[in-house]
């Protein structure tokens, strides 16, 4: 403390001082990021890759105000933040994004029963849960996988094909389930790899959006059932005993197994998990445990980019791209921050069921096809209209011959063992 002219100023050590600065930075980094998440959760056809992009373009501007570890904190917080929001509209409105998938099914589903908050609230619970096992998890591959990842990158194309396989033999049906799992996983070759035809404004994966909205999203909303959407009501989370446990493991262990391993993603995480949660018979479980995988992917990419130099999303690319990589602790804490602001914006949302109480489903869902057409054609042109046609047509066939629908995640799938046995 100095007096001077009758004022007093407080003159902190220049290492407390750097810390606060830190901290300023990460808090205000987690603030932003919080915002930008929002925006990327709750708009289908947005995703957090797409707004660590932004920030990134904008990092010489935002240098001459902040530091790096603000930037890197918004990125990362923008990426936790999506998470937790990216259910909502796939709760309320049936549109899948990269993330969701198989869970915007059974979430859905939970709303045109009238529990739409609960459904909401299940995947607020199961992300904090991935949240909390993300550190541990995090530890223990940090600890032990660098020296296995060689053998890691070439066995992971047969651990998809023995889940695929599984999937298949214990199908109702295993012909039209192999049938669907191959021309789902043709489609998915054939749109990741002319994706250069797909306008720019979708980004690198843009076709994602299409492809995941026909196959999950119009080809369910056209077989919807019609009428008016019942009264939502919240009296509880009604999940069975042991299933908060098992869910958060499961989906834990899922996340982390994709969030490490290189050429997965969340989406493949969903499809790994329906061999050990139905989303038909479990759908809560399900819920929740998809939730916590997703969470959890999003924090191991974040120790897989600092252990071993993988960048496992668009978010960890953006970041590695900046002028200097701040210290993984300061990332991590922007986070945790950003956790406990996104659950809570979360429940918050949940209470927004009320709103569709009385709405015409029919008017609903052609509002919602009409929607997802045009961002496809806006985000990825002519080449995103016939993705979405084709994967429309694909979707509509579990249906017909009564198998699930988790077969068309042969779009994800088969590209994944496509990259890892060096085929494509």
């Amino acid at each position: 403390m100095t007096v001077s002219d009758g004022t007093i100023r407080l003159v902190y050590p220049p290492r407390l001082r750097r810390i606060i600065d830190v901290l300023s930075s990460i808090v205000l980094g987690a603030a932003i990021g919080i915002g930008c998440g929002v925006v990327s959760g709750l708009v289908p056809g947005i995703h957090a890759n797409t707004m660590a992009g932004v920030l990134l373009s904008l990092q010489a501007l935002l240098l001459a105000w902040f530091d790096p570890v603000f930037i890197a904190s918004a990125m990362f917080s923008t990426l936790v933040t999506h998470t937790f929001l990216d259910n909502v509209p796939g709760t309320f409105l049936g549109i899948p994004d990269a993330d969701t998938s198989l869970a915007v099914l059974p979430a859905h589903a939970l709303c045109l029963e009238g529990r739409g908050e609960e459904a909401v609230r299940i995947s607020a619970l199961g992300s904090a849960a991935g949240v909390a096992l993300s550190l541990p998890l995090a530890v223990a591959f940090v600890l032990v996988l660098p020296a296995l990842q060689p053998a890691i990158d070439w066995g992971i194309g047969l651990v998809i094909l023995a889940v695929a396989g599984y999937l298949i033999v214990v199908s109702e049906s295993p012909g039209w389930a192999l049938a669907v799992f191959a021309v789902s996983g043709a489609l998915g070759l054939f749109s990741l790899g002319y994706a250069f035809l797909a306008w720019p404004a979708g980004g690198e994966s843009g076709v994602l959006m299409p492809l995941l909205s026909g196959l999950f999203g119009i080809a369910v909303l056209l077989q919807a059932s019609h009428g008016v959407m019942p009264e939502q009501h919240f009296t509880g989370i009604d999940l069975p005993p042991g299933a908060f446990r098992r869910g958060s493991l499961l989906g834990s262990a899922a996340g982390a197994l994709v969030g490490w391993l290189p050429g997965l993603s969340s989406a493949t995480a969903n499809a790994l998990l329906t061999s050990a949660v139905g989303y038909d018979s479990n759908p809560r479980e399900y819920i929740l445990a998809t939730s916590a995988a997703n969470t959890v992917n999003a924090f191991l990419g974040l120790a897989a980019f600092y252990a071993i130099s993988r960048t496992r999303s668009g978010v960890m690319a953006a970041i590695g791209a900046l002028e200097e990589v701040p210290p993984a602790t300061a990332i991590l804490l922007a986070g945790a921050i950003a956790a406990v602001g996104a659950y809570l914006l979360t429940i918050l949302l949940s209470r927004a069921a009320w709103w569709f109480s009385g709405i015409n489903i029919t008017n609903l869902n052609y509002a919602v096809i009409a929607f997802v057409v045009l961002l496809s054609l806006f985000l990825c042109g002519p080449f995103g209209g016939l993705i979405l046609l084709l994967a429309t047509a694909v979707g509509y066939v579990p249906t017909l011959v009564n198998i699930r629908r988790v077969y068309c995640m042969g779009a994800i799938m088969v590209p994944v063992m496509a990259y890892s046995f060096g085929i494509a």
